[in-house]
Order: structure tokens, then C-alpha cells, then sequence
């Protein structure tokens, strides 16, 4: 059964993971935060999978971020504090806990009631009071953490009741950047492209679109006509700094052509 292959091969993960750690030098002297850093890059290498759709590379890069799971379980069993027992029941109590509409009586709507339905619940599961923004950690990229923070505070009903009424704000906060900018002070300039640049984040939330897929996909879009423009320039003995906008510009429509 397909069931006992997946036990036979994460047993046989959690054998290996014992054997490094009482065999291999580098595998022995892992911490938590030896390993934090490259959990981070595993983290960031599966992103880059999964945007550009490689199969091969989504399950190669899974099996990385799973070693490092194991790792940091084995870790905690070695101190007493949790197994990888105790991780599995953990995930399995707060899945069923936090989908009522599934294994309770719960009725919802739309997933939109799902996410407002798991925010209250993650709140009411601590006895003492806790901020509705504190699960938010603070090492979170900017852009990454700006749109969790708004996914978060929709989950309490702080947001706009129409989508559509999200452009005004980020009309405001282009014209307050475009009046901060004739005062010259480089703080407040700041402070105001913070402003539009959180306003436009929201707006993708609403129209359900992930910013940094978006942002990450210009960036690519942006580097494979740049190359394609310096490659051009090459084959035609010229270098960029002796050309002109509008000359790299008319190479760089070229490039568009091509995608």
C-alpha cells in the first residue's frame, strides 16, 4: 500500500538521522542555530521552485526542508524538551482544532470565513491574552511581513468592505509621496514611500495576488531582457555606457518579443 511505503521511507529517514548524529563529525556538532540559516536558504531554494513550476526541484527541495524538520527534532529529543512525536500530534491537534467546519459542526461560507473562523480560534487558544500581530515574526522579510500583517488583522474584520475602495487609499499615499518629495527631507520621503508601498501590497492581498510571487516574477522578467539587451549589445561591438536610452530601449522591446 502506498500508506506503508511513506512509513518504510520516513522510518528509514528518522534511522539515517540517528546514525549521523552518533557517526558524522559535521552532523554531530549541529545546533539550532547552526542549522537556522540553512533552513532559511533550503526555505528560499523550494521558493524558487515552486515559481518556476519544477516538479523535479519541488520534491527535492521538500525532502530538504523535511531532513531539516527531522534534524531539529532529533535535536529536541536529545535535550528532553520534544520528540518528532510530539511534533506530529502537535500539527494533528491544532489542524482539527482549527477546522471545526471539517471535523466539528461549524458551518462556513467561503474560505474567507475559514481564514477569520482560524485567526479568532488561534486566539482563544492561550489562556493569557495575546496581540493579534505577535505571530508575526520579526525577521520576516519586509514585503513578506507586510502582507502577513494584513492578512492577520482581516482575520478580526480590520479591512475594507469593498476591495475596489483599497485604490483610493493608495491614490492618497502617491499623492502624499508626491508632496513629501518637494520638501526634501529624506525621512518623511521615506516614511511616505513606506506608506504607498504597504497600500499597493494590500491591494494585491485583495485582488489575490501573492506580492512577492509578483515582485519575484518581475525581477526575472526584468533580468532575462537586461541580459538579453547586454548579450545584444556584445554581438554588435558596442558597450552599453557609449549608448543611449533610447537606443538600449529599442533593443529592450526586442527583447520582449521573445517571451
Amino acid at each position: 500500500m502506498e500508506r506503508d511505503r511513506i512509513t518504510v521511507a520516513f522510518g528509514e529517514l528518522l534511522n539515517i538521522m540517528e546514525r549521523l548524529r552518533s557517526e558524522c563529525p559535521w552532523d554531530m556538532k549541529q545546533t539550532n542555530e547552526s542549522l537556522r540559516k540553512l533552513t532559511i536558504e533550503e526555505t528560499y531554494e523550494l521558493a524558487d521552485a515552486i515559481i518556476e513550476d519544477d516538479s523535479d526541484a519541488i520534491c527535492k527541495e521538500l525532502g530538504d526542508l523535511m531532513l531539516h524538520i527531522v534534524f531539529y527534532s532529533k535535536i529536541g529529543s536529545e535535550k528532553g524538551a520534544f520528540d518528532i512525536g510530539d511534533v506530529f500530534e502537535g500539527i494533528n491537534r491544532k489542524l482539527v482544532y482549527r477546522h471545526p467546519h471539517v471535523f466539528g459542526n461549524r458551518e462556513v461560507a467561503d474560505a474567507s470565513e475559514v481564514e477569520e473562523n482560524w485567526e479568532q480560534l488561534k486566539l482563544n487558544e492561550s489562556d493569557t491574552y495575546k496581540p493579534v500581530l505577535s505571530g508575526v515574526p520579526a525577521s520576516l522579510p519586509a514585503l513578506v511581513k507586510a502582507n502577513r500583517i494584513q492578512e492577520k488583522v482581516r482575520g478580526v474584520g480590520f479591512d475594507w468592505e469593498k476591495k475596489e475602495q483599497v485604490w483610493e487609499k493608495v491614490s492618497e499615499e502617491f499623492n502624499e509621496l508626491i508632496e513629501e518629495l518637494k520638501s526634501g527631507d529624506k525621512s518623511r520621503i521615506e516614511s511616505e514611500f513606506g506608506d504607498l508601498l504597504f497600500s499597493v501590497i494590500n491591494a494585491a492581498r485583495l485582488y489575490e495576488i501573492d506580492p512577492e510571487t509578483a515582485l519575484e516574477r518581475t525581477n526575472r522578467k526584468f533580468i532575462k531582457r537586461f541580459n538579453f539587451l547586454e548579450e545584444q549589445t556584445i554581438m554588435r561591438g558596442q558597450s552599453l555606457h557609449d549608448m543611449s536610452l533610447d537606443q538600449m530601449n529599442t533593443i529592450w522591446e526586442e527583447a520582449k518579443k521573445f517571451e
